[in-house]
């Protein structure tokens, strides 16, 4: 049996739906749209399970899926003993965002990552607290701030809309993913000039555990198309 992973919502889950009706691949459901479980008409060894982007990589990582559509971003923030696991066959053309760092508006002195190691320390020296950068991507950022100099910050992990936490005074800025930067526009933030932590994409994954299964390598050419 290959098992594969569609994520259960969203853009995400209509774009990969393409792929299959794209490639004359009728995905059914027993119990209808709802259904969590799901199989593929004439591939009797075929299952579907649909699950939340984040959990599918999570899912391919102790091989309890085989294939799975995911983004890049939810990839590269899992832990590095997962990513070691899975292999990317496709990038394909759709799901693009990038993960950057945004600060409000009216920090016109910050314009770049180096302004920011500044008003990290100022916040240390001066507030005897650190810089609290609100994030659902703790790992990526971690690594990039860290990798750019900056040092004296801590995270706050963010469980819903991450540009509201400056103005609650949850943080002082935030990461986030953003595909057009509207939104953070929309709520009085900018995105750092250098502040570009990655770029990110839809992608097919497989478990490494998984590729010697039967007919896999045929049915990942037949999705990669």
């Amino acid at each position: 049996m290959i098992k594969i992973g569609i994520p259960s919502k969203g853009r995400l889950r209509k774009d990969v739906l393409k792929i299959f009706s794209k490639n004359k691949l009728k995905l059914q459901s027993e119990r209808g749209v709802r259904d969590l479980f799901g199989y593929i008409k004439c591939y009797k060894n075929i299952s579907v399970t649909y699950l939340h982007a984040r959990e599918i990589i999570e899912r391919l990582g102790d091989n309890s899926l085989d294939l799975g559509f995911s983004g890049f971003d939810l990839l590269k923030e899992s832990e590095v003993n997962i990513q070691k696991k899975i292999i990317v066959k496709k990038k394909y053309n759709f799901g693009h965002a990038k993960l950057v760092v945004a600060i409000p508006n009216e920090w016109i002195d910050v314009q770049t990552i180096a302004d920011l190691e500044e008003i990290a320390f100022e916040f240390k020296d001066n507030k005897k607290s650190r810089l609290r950068v609100a994030t659902k991507y703790p790992n990526l950022t971690r690594d990039f701030l860290f990798s750019k100099g900056v040092t004296q910050f801590k995270l706050v992990k963010s469980l819903g809309a991450t540009e509201v936490y400056p103005f609650t005074g949850s943080s002082e800025i935030i990461t986030d993913i953003t595909s057009t930067g509207e939104t953070l526009k929309a709520n009085n933030l900018r995105v750092v000039k250098d502040g570009q932590i990655l770029k990110s994409q839809a992608c097919i994954m497989i478990s490494k555990l998984s590729l010697k299964k039967p007919g896999i390598k045929k049915f990942i050419n037949l999705l990669s198309k």
